[in-house]
């Protein structure tokens, strides 16, 4: 699997962990990650699940130095998607020292335009670049 696919997959869970109660979330993970659809290998999983986890157990922190800079918008104002990439990017610039920033910030850009609307790339650009 490649790193940009992995990315992909960190999305859809923290995306899908925005719609669902923490005891619940759990199996929502093991059925996305279960999929065979997915054909997701025991080791990229085992990597996926980790850093979401890493990201959720941090969002407070994470979330805080988002609605910092995210002048009139409040996380909960925040569509999903954008959230969900922009949560995942600040992550990666933060505390994955694996990531450089700038394919950080270039990726979650790329998805939002897959995943979101036709301003969220712009929107998701704008969020990061307050926050380097």
């Amino acid at each position: 699997m490649t790193r940009r696919e992995i990315r992909k997959n960190i999305f859809v869970l923290l995306f899908i962990s925005e719609f669902y109660e923490k005891s619940e979330y759990p199996q929502q993970k093991s059925l996305y990650l279960e999929n065979p659809e997915l054909n997701i290998d025991l080791h990229d999983a085992d990597y996926v699940n980790d850093k979401v986890q890493d990201i959720i157990d941090r969002l407070d922190e994470i979330d805080t130095a988002i609605e910092a800079v995210a002048e009139k918008w409040s996380k909960d104002r925040m569509g999903k998607v954008e959230l969900s990439l922009i949560r995942l990017a600040y992550y990666e610039m933060k505390y994955d020292d694996t990531v450089p920033t700038a394919v950080a910030i270039n990726e979650a850009v790329e998805l939002a335009k897959i995943y979101g609307t036709d301003d969220s790339g712009s929107f998701v650009n704008g969020i990061l670049a307050k926050l380097l």
